[in-house]
């Protein structure tokens, strides 16, 4: 019997067959058994047909344990700068940051700073040409390369700022750190919002990005894992990505996007498919302008359900490109910040190993909002739409709120009609149907991790102050539980407790002792 074990999560169209009470079907026939009187000897009858009966659709069980999330940031990672005229901003990263710990999410998960990558690390996917050209190039000497730069399509949409190699290192870091936890189980979920950079080739740079992150981090979990899911919600295709993996069928695409109107990188049609073993492995859903919340999760939530179960995937890596919300500088698309998140915690729900990564933006203080806020629903921690106060406020004004109300009406009519998404969900699950389920692989020797995990708690212990008793790196690696009474922030001893208890509670008297005579 096929059966998916989900965690809880927002309720899937399935068909009527399905257990919708996340009842194991072995409770049901014995709770059938006790209201019809059948005799015990029938249990094992009634049971053998229950399972049997539904095993062709999952069940979804509910569990009440919260994942473990772990979260990859570098401070310097938002301090690069594209150019005055460009729409890549990776300011946004900083201003996600700050709402992230003000609003004091980071007390709920553990937070990492990522190692910058070397070379021979990018070198797993990217030629080598590429990854010495980006390693050399600067501002100053990029004339000097001649017509090489051309080549690489480095130019206007790819410019060549100061710090560009250190940006690359440090973006692509991170997600192959998330990769790593993944595979070794120390977390259940892997968020880098640098990263999600899926328009790279293997030697060149496409659409603001140089280095596939996505790509290599794939690479890892397929150490560790058969199939790998990729999921893309950014408005454009994610090309990249799928030319990687296009002839493979260990790593399956989803991608929604715009599509038609020569909407950058134009690919991504219904017919791309996927070639040799990889055929039937590439799914693209294309969309047209001004798409809502209700029309996307009318194809959204279908589609993957039927991935899930036809694919059987081990591992989810979702791009969450943020240019899909309504008043992007550059998107057409009309998503709400609800609606955004509600596709994150869809993918979340299934309880598979999750790495979570960034991708487009362009409206800074929106991007920022909604990374925060999906931060919140991968913590399943509500937080107030009152933004707290933080560096950034003035970013966020008039309304200064998490998920402000939009009173303006779309700048884009929604063309999707419900016929034209019924035909690709239609289009979709007969592609799906030609699949073998859940392809297997040979067994192997498991190659090398890309960062040896020893090396970080050595250098955490190598740098060490023996001054200070919590170091900084410990006190991003704890987790305030939901049940603590006092803020992990002060370690309070039996004589500390009743000190501050005093001092917070003036109405607390105290017997003044008595002088001595």
């Amino acid at each position: 019997a096929v059966v998916s074990t989900q965690s809880t999560g927002t309720p899937t169209n399935q068909p009527s067959k399905q257990n919708t009470f996340g009842i194991h079907p072995l409770i049901q026939a014995y709770r059938i058994v006790q209201q019809t009187n059948y005799p015990i000897s029938n249990i094992l009858f009634v049971s053998i047909h229950f399972v049997f009966s539904m095993a062709e659709f999952p069940v979804q069980l509910n569990t009440t344990r919260k994942s473990k999330v772990s979260y990859f940031f570098n401070n310097e990672v938002g301090n690069y700068y594209y150019g005055a005229y460009h729409p890549m901003k990776p300011h946004r990263l900083t201003l996600t940051h700050n709402l992230i710990l003000n609003y004091e999410l980071w007390k709920k998960m553990e937070v990492y700073r990522p190692r910058p990558c070397t070379a021979e690390q990018l070198l797993n996917y990217h030629s080598e040409d590429y990854i010495d050209f980006l390693e050399r190039v600067t501002p100053e000497t990029v004339n000097h390369f001649g017509d090489v730069y051309k080549r690489f399509n480095v130019g206007d949409d790819c410019p060549v700022f100061d710090g560009l190699w250190e940006y690359c290192s440090l973006y692509t870091a991170g997600s192959i750190e998330g990769a790593l936890k993944l595979n070794h189980q120390q977390c259940d979920i892997a968020i880098n919002w640098a990263g999600g950079l899926h328009h790279a080739r293997r030697d060149e740079a496409s659409g603001f990005c140089y280095i596939n992150d996505i790509v290599l981090a794939i690479l890892e979990l397929l150490k560790y894992h058969a199939r790998v899911l990729y999921i893309d919600i950014d408005i454009h295709h994610g090309d990249g990505v799928q030319d990687a993996f296009y002839t493979t069928d260990r790593v399956m695409t989803v991608s929604f996007h715009k599509y038609g109107d020569n909407f950058f990188p134009a690919t991504g049609d219904v017919t791309e498919m996927g070639e040799q073993k990889g055929k039937y492995y590439s799914v693209n859903v294309p969309l047209r302008d001004g798409i809502d919340d209700r029309s996307y999760h009318s194809i959204f939530k279908p589609v993957i359900q039927s991935v899930i179960d036809f694919y059987r995937p081990e591992a989810i890596v979702l791009q969450c490109g943020a240019d899909s919300l309504r008043l992007d500088r550059l998107g057409c698309f009309n998503l709400s910040f609800k609606g955004h998140s509600e596709c994150v915690r869809f993918v979340k729900s299934f309880g598979l190993p999750l790495l979570v990564l960034g991708g487009g933006g362009y409206t800074i203080r929106n991007v920022a909002r909604c990374w925060t806020l999906e931060t919140s629903v991968l913590l399943d921690t509500e937080v107030a739409n009152d933004l707290p106060f933080n560096d950034y406020l003035e970013y966020f004004g008039p309304d200064f709120q998490l998920n402000p109300e939009i009173t303006t009406p779309p700048r884009y009519d929604n063309l999707n009609s419900r016929q034209y998404l019924e035909q690709m969900r239609v289009q979709v699950m007969e592609n799906l149907r030609q699949l073998q389920h859940a392809p297997g692989v040979q067994m192997h020797a498991v190659p090398p991790d890309a960062f040896l995990m020893d090396e970080e708690s050595d250098d955490i212990e190598n740098n060490r102050n023996p001054d200070i008793r919590v170091s900084q790196q410990d006190r991003d690696r704890n987790i305030t539980k939901d049940n603590e009474y006092y803020d992990d922030d002060y370690v309070k001893d039996k004589d500390n407790f009743q000190l501050d208890n005093i001092k917070k509670k003036p109405w607390i008297k105290t017997k003044k002792k008595k002088k001595k005579k």
